[in-house]
């Protein structure tokens, strides 16, 4: 089925910064739009950001909004989260995923990877 899997995640103070990546085993990830989840313990998984096919369209939740970029390398098959000035309740476990039913959902997911930022 293929998979794909998250890196990049740690510990880090309050205002650094990170960069998530997540690498897709096949190619037809590439043909989905890719997203980037996050779940807190106890709270349900909330879209941060997401990409279409080709790169050229983003999404943004209001509470990342220019802290937050995502984007796609189709060369190399991966998607990025490059997150600035973290916050303490930036910390979750941060899901990549993709829209393979091109629903406008994001039904195949990744392991995740922790993210925790101290204050």
């Amino acid at each position: 089925q293929g998979q794909l899997a998250e890196s990049g995640g740690g510990l880090v103070q309050a205002g650094g910064s990170l960069r998530l990546s997540c690498a897709a085993s096949e190619r037809r990830f590439l043909r989905y739009s890719m997203g980037w989840l996050r779940q807190e313990p106890g709270q349900e998984r909330e879209l941060v950001a997401a990409v279409n096919w080709n790169g050229e369209t983003t999404y943004y939740a209001d509470s990342v909004k220019g802290r937050y970029t995502i984007s796609r390398d189709t060369a190399k098959n991966e998607i990025y989260l490059q997150i600035n000035s973290l916050k303490p309740e930036d910390s979750a476990i941060y899901y990549c995923a993709a829209d393979t039913l091109m629903s406008g959902k994001y039904d195949y997911w990744g392991r995740g990877t922790q993210v925790t930022v101290s204050s």
